[in-house]
Formats: C-alpha cells, sequence, structure tokens
C-alpha cells in the first residue's frame, strides 16, 4: 500500500474522529466559525465540521454558588462586616442568553469581579442609608434591595440571582463590646424595673390587707361595744327589775326602803375593793355624807319610777 494512501487514509481518520464532540449534561458547547458565532451544540454526541468549527466555550446552566466577604459603612460611621452567599445560574438555554453569557465579559474572572462588585455596591449603598442599631434588623430588607437592583442588570448578562443569604452581620470588636454594655444596660434597667413593679404589688396588697384588717378590727369592735352596751343595758334594767321586787318585799314588810340604797352602795364599795388597781379607797365616812348619798340613790330610784308610769 503506498505511503500517500496510508497518510491521507489517517488525516482522514483523525478528521472523523475531530468531527465527533461530546457535551456533558448540563452544559452547552458555543461553536464559532473564524471567530463568529456559529451554532449550541447540545448534551450528548454531537457532529462539527473539523477545523472549520471550533468550540469557544463550554457553559454551565448548572446552579453555581459563590461567598463574598466585604465591609461597609453605617450612616455614622460604623464599619460592618458582612458574610454573604450568592446562588445564581444561567438564565435559561436560549440561543440569545447563551450568546450573552459566552460574549459579554472576557472570561469568567471578569464576570466574578462584575458581580461581586455590584453585590459590594448595592450593599454598601442601603447601609449608607441606616444607623448601626438598625443594621441587624434589617438582614431581610438587605437581601431584597440587593436582589432587586441585581435581577435587571443580571439578565442582561444572562444570568438570574437564585438567592442571596447574609450569613453574618458583624461590626468592630468595639462596637459589638458597646453594643454588648447596652444590652447589659437595658437588661439591669428592666430588671430594676421588674423589681420596682414587684415591690409596688407587695406593698399595695400589704396595705389593702392592713387596710382589710383594720376595718375587719373595727367592725368587731364595733360589734363589741354594741354588744357592751346591749349587756349594761340589760343589767340595769335587771337591776332595776330586782330593786323594783325588792322595794315592794320591804313595803309589804313595813321596812324602809334606804336599807336597799345601802346594801347598793356597800356592794360597790366591795366590787372598787375587789377589782380595783390600787390599794386605798377613800370613803367619807361621816353622817353628812351618808344621808347625801342615800338621798341621791333615793332620787335615782324616784326618777325611774316615774320615767315607767309615764
Amino acid at each position: 500500500m503506498p505511503v500517500t494512501t496510508i497518510v491521507v487514509a489517517v488525516v482522514l481518520l483523525l478528521l472523523l474522529f475531530m468531527s465527533f464532540v461530546t457535551v456533558q449534561q448540563g452544559t452547552v458547547a458555543v461553536i464559532t466559525v473564524f471567530g463568529k458565532f456559529q451554532r449550541i451544540l447540545r448534551p450528548g454526541l454531537n457532529f462539527k465540521i473539523p477545523v472549520i468549527e471550533k468550540i469557544f466555550k463550554r457553559i454551565s446552566y448548572q446552579n453555581r454558588s459563590i461567598e463574598l466577604k466585604f465591609q461597609a459603612i453605617t450612616q455614622d460611621q460604623a464599619n460592618v462586616n458582612f458574610s454573604a452567599m450568592l446562588l445564581y445560574s444561567v438564565l435559561n438555554q436560549e440561543i440569545e442568553i447563551i450568546k450573552s453569557v459566552a460574549f459579554k465579559f472576557v472570561d469568567e474572572r471578569n464576570f466574578m469581579q462584575a458581580l461581586i462588585r455590584s453585590v459590594e455596591g448595592s450593599v454598601r449603598a442601603f447601609v449608607a442609608t441606616k444607623k448601626q442599631s438598625e443594621i441587624l434588623q434589617l438582614r431581610m430588607e438587605i437581601i431584597h434591595h440587593v436582589k432587586e437592583q441585581l435581577d435587571k442588570q443580571l439578565e442582561d448578562w444572562g444570568y438570574h440571582l437564585h438567592d442571596m443569604q447574609m450569613n453574618d452581620i458583624a461590626f468592630d470588636e468595639v462596637i459589638m463590646r458597646s453594643m454588648a454594655q447596652v444590652v447589659a444596660s437595658n437588661n439591669l434597667k428592666a430588671a430594676a424595673e421588674n423589681e420596682g413593679q414587684a415591690l409596688l404589688i407587695t406593698k399595695t396588697k400589704a396595705a389593702e390587707a392592713d387596710g382589710n384588717a383594720i376595718k375587719i378590727s373595727a367592725e368587731a369592735e364595733r360589734q363589741a361595744a354594741q354588744l357592751r352596751g346591749q349587756g349594761v343595758a340589760l343589767f340595769r334594767e335587771e337591776v332595776a327589775r330586782g330593786m323594783a321586787l325588792a322595794a315592794k318585799e320591804m313595803e309589804s314588810a313595813h321596812l324602809d326602803a334606804s336599807f336597799i340604797l345601802f346594801s347598793m352602795w356597800t356592794d360597790a364599795i366591795k366590787h372598787f375593793a375587789e377589782n380595783g388597781q390600787g390599794n386605798t379607797i377613800f370613803l367619807d365616812g361621816s353622817a353628812d355624807n351618808y344621808k347625801r348619798t342615800i338621798q341621791q340613790l333615793m332620787s335615782t330610784m324616784q326618777g325611774d319610777d316615774l320615767k315607767k308610769k309615764s
């Protein structure tokens, strides 16, 4: 076999081998002819014209993620350190979208640089309008703001931002210490307020209990005084009844009624001696004083008789 035939056969086999291209699942291959976009090769075994058609770039339309770390400054000049994760992918597999992804940037490094700077610029613009005390509460607002700012821009580049997570938001160490002190002081203030409220409730309840006790004591004293008064009245009534009965018996026996008064007077003296706190009782034992005392007692009894008859 001539050498020329062998060379031609080898060249043909090589060209045939170069004509078949395998594209992996989840990617497409961009074909150019002399540097100009020609077509797209889908996943699987594809055929291309050797030498003339070349694979310019293989583009994955699978989800990709990137982690960012950057710093922003708040309205009150506090440094905030952010750690974010972006999840993005090629918008779709349409030809125009694939062309935009393939030719919009020089290479993948330039695209990543533009994406990172866009995210950082959007976050910094938002944070610059807020104070440090607000930042930790605005995690979701920051994410929504960045997505609103980037969605249109990424679509122009042929990409779509699926998700953005703010994994960490931290201030400088000095600011973190001051914030911790603020939180601690607020907790102490809340504890003091709670303690004051508890003390107020305790004193209020104690005052209410004392007031109720005073009311109960006063009511008991009122009832006791009423009962004492009723007892004294009953005692006097019984004394009067006994004295009237004794007077009738003395009259039927033709005895002087002053004897009853004398007996009452001596009983009173005996009661004073038995129940008094002192050791001495001073009495005027003269006949005039005794006569005057008897007359006063008889006048009292006569007055009671007149009241009963009236």
